[in-house]
């Protein structure tokens, strides 16, 4: 269920699903979301669909991490960008793949032992990643030109938008019991704030944790 007949399976679902950025296809090719999941769920690795890494997080399901990596990219390859919520570091392999270098932020520790072994493993050289509380960002490393939020927020965080270059994008998830995925745009004459579609993630706390 890890053979290259899968995955290309899963690139033709992204494809039917609006995926049309062929840099971002190539990166979820080139990354092996097997490995990021337990032996025991590497079978379903390449299903659409989140799966449990520990630690009450998830891995997000193809689709969405691909939608948001599209819609941060807009085409373009962003020079620096902050990740909020490293999880196990798929999405962070993704960015690193798409993005000239990745600023990725967990907080809880474990999770970035099991992320950094990954990024390692698949030569992520351009990432930089701390355990840190990401719901204030990454001051004094900004701004950054794309900032990618993989947890949902109550509110979209000023700290975030205040790091956000002008002309720069986030992609963050909003809300409680309903939540929906936001693209936020830092222009010259403000800020922009544009609901895209329902989204499903983990909610994004604050502080750090050692487990």
């Amino acid at each position: 269920m890890t053979s290259s007949r899968t995955r290309d399976r899963m690139l033709s679902r992204l494809r039917e699903q609006g995926i049309q950025d062929e840099v971002v296809i190539a990166a979820m090719a080139d990354i092996p979301r097997h490995i990021f999941v337990d032996e025991a769920l590497s079978i379903r690795a390449y299903e659409d669909v989140s799966l449990p890494i520990g630690y009450g997080q998830t891995i997000s399901q193809p689709y969405i991490v691909a939608k948001m990596t599209q819609i941060l990219r807009n085409g373009v390859t962003p020079g620096k960008v902050l990740e909020i919520g490293t999880g196990c570091g798929y999405q962070t392999s993704v960015l690193s793949r798409v993005c000239k270098e990745v600023y990725s932020l967990e907080r809880i520790r474990p999770l970035v032992m099991k992320a950094r072994n990954h990024l390692r493993t698949l030569k992520c050289t351009n990432v930089k990643l701390d355990h840190a509380d990401g719901s204030l960002g990454l001051k004094g490393y900004g701004p950054f030109d794309g900032i990618i939020v993989t947890a949902a927020a109550s509110h979209v965080p000023q700290e975030l938008v205040e790091q956000l270059a002008v002309g720069g994008r986030m992609v963050i998830p909003v809300g409680t019991t309903e939540q929906v995925l936001h693209l936020i745009q830092r222009t010259t004459q403000g800020v922009q704030q544009t609901a895209l579609e329902p989204v499903k993630f983990v909610p994004l706390l604050g502080g750090t944790a050692l487990s």
